[in-house]
This record gives C-alpha cells, sequence and structure tokens, in this order.
C-alpha cells in the first residue's frame, strides 16, 4: 500500500467491458502508455482487473468505482447510461499516478451524479471554429453559407466532442447539422458515431416550416427551399419583414434574404406532415442523441389560416414591436408532432424544445403552453439584462407553476448575440456560467445550454467552458474550490489564475482602457508566459495577444 490513500496495481491491468466501452480503455492507455491493458480473457491469473459495466440504475452521465484489495484485487466501474463508463474512467485516470513502475490507484471509492442533467453547447456550424488552422472562419450570423473546406465540418467538432466528453459537457446542439457544402449525411453519420463513442449527444437543430427545415441545405427532400421551390403556395406570409432585434447587443443584425430565410406556413397540413416525415427520417437515419426543437424566430406566419387556429390563445400585439418574434400557439401545436415523430424511431432522445427569450417570468408568455407533452425538454432563453433580472427574482415557486415540467435554461450572452462592438464572444464567461447553474439548481431548472463555437485555445474561453462542465455537474462548488482544483494548474498556481482572471475582466468590462493600463497587463501576461511550461505559456500568450490588438487600435 502507497501513502496518501493509493494503492499500487503494477504496470498490468485486465480490463473485462473494454469491447462495449472502447473509448474508456484508449483514454487509460493514453493517460498511462507504459500500462500494458490486457483484454480480461488474455490475462493470466493474478492480473489485477478493471470491470466496466453499464448500470441503468445510475442516472445518465452518473459513476460509482469501487477498489478491492488483496488477492482480488480489482476495480469495478459502474457507469450510467451513455457518458457515466466515460466520465468515471476519466475521475480515475485524474486520481491514480505512475509510482515506482507501476500503476497506483486511490483506494476509496469514487461517485458522481449530475447536478443538472442537461448540459449542452449551442452550435452553429458555420461560426464553430475549433480547427484554427484552415480558412473561412466566421463569427456571428443565422443565414450564413459555409466558408470552410468541406473537411471543416468534422475537424471542428470532432475537437468539441474530444473537450466535451473530457470535461462532461453532455451535449452538443448543432444547427447546420447537414449540408452538401460540408459532408451531408455520410459526414454527420461520421459525427454521431465518434461523438457516442466518447459518451457526447449530437442534437441538430430545427424548426418548424424555417431555419431551412431538417436538411439545413443541399439539394434534399428534406431542405426546406427546395421542398418550397415544388410547392410555392405553401409559403408562409409573415406578419413583417424577416429578422429580429437583440436589445442587449449594441448593433443592428441583419438578415438579407435568400433561400436561408424563406419559410413554410405551420397552418397548412402538408407542411407539418413534411416536417413528421423529415423529423422521424433524421431520427432513422443517424444515430442522434436527440433533437433541438424551435417554432422559428425570425417571423410569424399571419395568413388567415394561422390567425384562426392561433384563435385566442395568444396576444398577436406581442409581436407588434422588438418584443417577439414568435408564436406560442405554434410551439403547443406543432412540437408535439414532430416530438412524437422522432420517439417513433427513437424512446432515447432528448427533445429540447426552445420557448424563446426573456419571457420566464411572465405569465402571458406560458398560457398557450398548457398541455404540452412530458419527456420534452423545455428551454427559456434569457439575454444579459433579463438574466440579471432573473437571478435576483426566479424562486422555485415560480418554475414549479410553469406549464411545462422539465425546464432548462439557455444563455443568450456570453457570446457574439450580446454586449457591445466586441461582443461577449471571447470574454471570460466562467462566473457567469458559475452563477447560472447554481440558480438553476437552486430553483429546480434542471439543465443549461451556453454557447460553445469558440475554440478553447484563447484561455479565457478555455477556463469558460471548464466552468461550465464543472458548475453543471456539480452546481454546489465553490468558485474556491475551482479556482483552486481547476484554474490554479493551468496558470503556473492560484496566485496566477486570480491575476489571470482580474485582468481579462478588466479588460473584458471596458471598451476602452488607457496604453499605460494595457500595457502593464501585457508585461504581466508576457512575465507568466516565460515562467510556465509551453501550456501555462500558450494561455498567457493568449491573453498577451488581446492586449497587444487592443493596444495596436489604439485602447
Amino acid at each position: 500500500m502507497a501513502a496518501h490513500g493509493l494503492m499500487a496495481i503494477g504496470d498490468r491491468l485486465a480490463v473485462e467491458g473494454g469491447d462495449r466501452h472502447p473509448h474508456a480503455v484508449q483514454r487509460l492507455r493514453e493517460a498511462f502508455p507504459q500500462l500494458h491493458v490486457l483484454p480480461a480473457t488474455e490475462a493470466p491469473a493474478g492480473v489485477p482487473r478493471l470491470r466496466l459495466i453499464e448500470d441503468r440504475h445510475l442516472a445518465e452521465g452518473a459513476f460509482d468505482i469501487e477498489v478491492e484489495s488483496g488477492e482480488r484485487a480489482g476495480i469495478t466501474l459502474r457507469g450510467g447510461p451513455f457518458s457515466g463508463v466515460i466520465y468515471g474512467m476519466q475521475e480515475w485516470i485524474d486520481k491514480a499516478g505512475w509510482r515506482d513502475g507501476g500503476l497506483a490507484i486511490a483506494d476509496f471509492p469514487l461517485r458522481g451524479a449530475p447536478g443538472l442533467a442537461y448540459r449542452a453547447w449551442w452550435t452553429w456550424d458555420h461560426s464553430t471554429n475549433w480547427e484554427l488552422s484552415q480558412i473561412g472562419h466566421q463569427e456571428i450570423g443565422v443565414f450564413n453559407p459555409y466558408g470552410k473546406p468541406p473537411a471543416g465540418f468534422l475537424a471542428d467538432y470532432k475537437r468539441a466532442v474530444d473537450f466535451a466528453s473530457r470535461n462532461r459537457i453532455a451535449a452538443i446542439i448543432i444547427y447546420g447539422f447537414l449540408r452538401d457544402s460540408h459532408g451531408g449525411i455520410a459526414a454527420a453519420q461520421e459525427l454521431c458515431r465518434y461523438a457516442n463513442e466518447r459518451g457526447v449527444r449530437i442534437l441538430p437543430g430545427i424548426a418548424v416550416g424555417a431555419y431551412g427545415g431538417v436538411y439545413w441545405e443541399g439539394e434534399h427532400r428534406y431542405n426546406l427551399s427546395t421542398w418550397l421551390r415544388g410547392h410555392p403556395d405553401i409559403g408562409s406570409t409573415l406578419e413583417k419583414g424577416v429578422g429580429f432585434q437583440i436589445a442587449d447587443l449594441d448593433f443592428p443584425l441583419a438578415f438579407p434574404r435568400s433561400d436561408y430565410t424563406v419559410a413554410a406556413c405551420p397552418s397548412r397540413p402538408e407542411t407539418m406532415e413534411w416536417m413528421t416525415e423529415a423529423v422521424a427520417w433524421l431520427a432513422e437515419t443517424f444515430e442522434i442523441g436527440g433533437i433541438n426543437i424551435e417554432s422559428g424566430d425570425y417571423g410569424v406566419c399571419g395568413c388567415e389560416r394561422c390567425r384562426a387556429r392561433r384563435g385566442e390563445r395568444e396576444d398577436g400585439s406581442r409581436r407588434s414591436g422588438d418584443l417577439e418574434s414568435w408564436s406560442y400557439a405554434d410551439m403547443a401545436d406543432n412540437f408535439p408532432r414532430l416530438m412524437e415523430a422522432a420517439r417513433g424511431k427513437r424512446d432515447d432522445l432528448w427533445l429540447f424544445c426552445e420557448l424563446q427569450w426573456d419571457n420566464l417570468l411572465d405569465p402571458g408568455a406560458h398560457g398557450a403552453l398548457a398541455g404540452m407533452p412530458q419527456g420534452g425538454i423545455y428551454q427559456h432563453t434569457l439575454n444579459r439584462s433579463y438574466w440579471n433580472r432573473l437571478n435576483a427574482e426566479l424562486t422555485r415557486a415560480d418554475v414549479a407553476r410553469l406549464p411545462t415540467r422539465t425546464n432548462i435554461l439557455r444563455c443568450q450572452f456570453a457570446s457574439q448575440w450580446n454586449g457591445d462592438r466586441r461582443t461577449e464572444r471571447y470574454a471570460f464567461n466562467g462566473r457567469s456560467f458559475a452563477e447560472m447553474c447554481r440558480k438553476a439548481a437552486d430553483v429546480g431548472m434542471q439543465g443549461l445550454t451556453v454557447w460553445g463555437e469558440a475554440s478553447p485555445y484563447l484561455a479565457t474561453t478555455e477556463l469558460s467552458y471548464l466552468a461550465f462542465g464543472r458548475f453543471g455537474y456539480d452546481p454546489d462548488l465553490s468558485w474556491e474550490t475551482f479556482l483552486a482544483e481547476d484554474a490554479a494548474p493551468l496558470f503556473g498556481g492560484l496566485a496566477e489564475a486570480e491575476q489571470f482572471i482580474a485582468i481579462a475582466e478588466e479588460i473584458d468590462c471596458h471598451a476602452e482602457l488607457p496604453d499605460a493600463r494595457l500595457k502593464s497587463f501585457a508585461g504581466v501576461a508576457l512575465d507568466g508566459a516565460r515562467h510556465g511550461d509551453d501550456a501555462v505559456a500558450r494561455r498567457w500568450l493568449s491573453l498577451a495577444d488581446r492586449i497587444g490588438r487592443r493596444r495596436y487600435m489604439g485602447g
């Protein structure tokens, strides 16, 4: 027995269940390349055993690791469905080490279970930039063409999946999941296979008769513009022009008309027949982990059929300004049909239903949603100023009064959609993510979605994602513990991590700063880079680069 609660295993380990959990075994080999990992059927007697077991009595993403010493030395790792074995393996690796020519493991039980069940990144394919060595990066927009090389889709998203898998981020929502220009069906199938093996759910994003249909762009029967060319009479009659504006974004958004902006009337039976058929095809053709469903938020059909169907269930005058650009009655009438179509093919899907933004405390926004199906995961989106209000006012009683049972938050800020001319896309958002996870857990919400498009090459982004992963899984975690256990090793020590965050937050808070102040920050960042290993240096240099750009542009 080694000191500090570690037990010596030696340099050989037999694994049972590795054929069902190949990525867990791969992670073990990557972490300890010196270790001889053998299939249990080929291991001699006396070699310690690691048993990998999926246990459906545990929550998804939960794990339970028991250690047995003596002649029967071995480890039993039980994991909840889909991701529990992956998370448990990473926890076990993190607590182990190589000592005196062999593996030394924690000799005490290790357990974990997610505090928030539903933890997801929201992304658009065109502005998800994780593979930084390719052309075609974009940073904002919803109706954008794809400008990267065709292989860029998988290059970006496989990197995102790897990070999510290691940091307990359970799902990635993708708008633009299917596009001819980045590989179409084959690339999407490959991404699902890759993500499933690593315990990450892929959720294609769709909208009812909008956002390109199920097949976002391409000559395909389930692409909206392709379908409408054959059914021109089914097009939507929008109440006003395409688009919307976000009050918490300091510049106007542009919505140029194109094939991307067309919409179909949601009251026409043909539209919903086509949508339900397409959703069934999506669930059957791809090993997806769920679907993110919207009603479309860039315009509402105002034809006579739609007005009659909605009747008195909603106040259409709410759409006269910029308050709303969607219909609650459309959600209530159409979401259940799409959910049923998906569940008819797969019964294990996460079905996120977007209830649009800045309305969680507004009783008038929820009346039409009474009777929405159980099993849906209902997503309430927040811009920065509304989050500030919600953080102060939202109670568990407010959540209990909602007509939907399983509710989660979605962070529209901490991204390119809120902020000044710089936006908050590359800011340090970790503190906000931690606060949102705590608030969600405190009031009985069951998850949080944040934007996950930017590469963690920038240390502010990396640290923000780590906070989301850690506090989403454990909302009771203290900020001090996060700094000491997660942030400090990344920057060369606790004091250095605190200094990095302080500088980043001051830069984020001020669009203009005196050059002398920026110069002093640059000195700190460069000094931090000189006193760390390559990984520490990269993080400090990413901050130095942000500062250098500010100085070059005059503050």
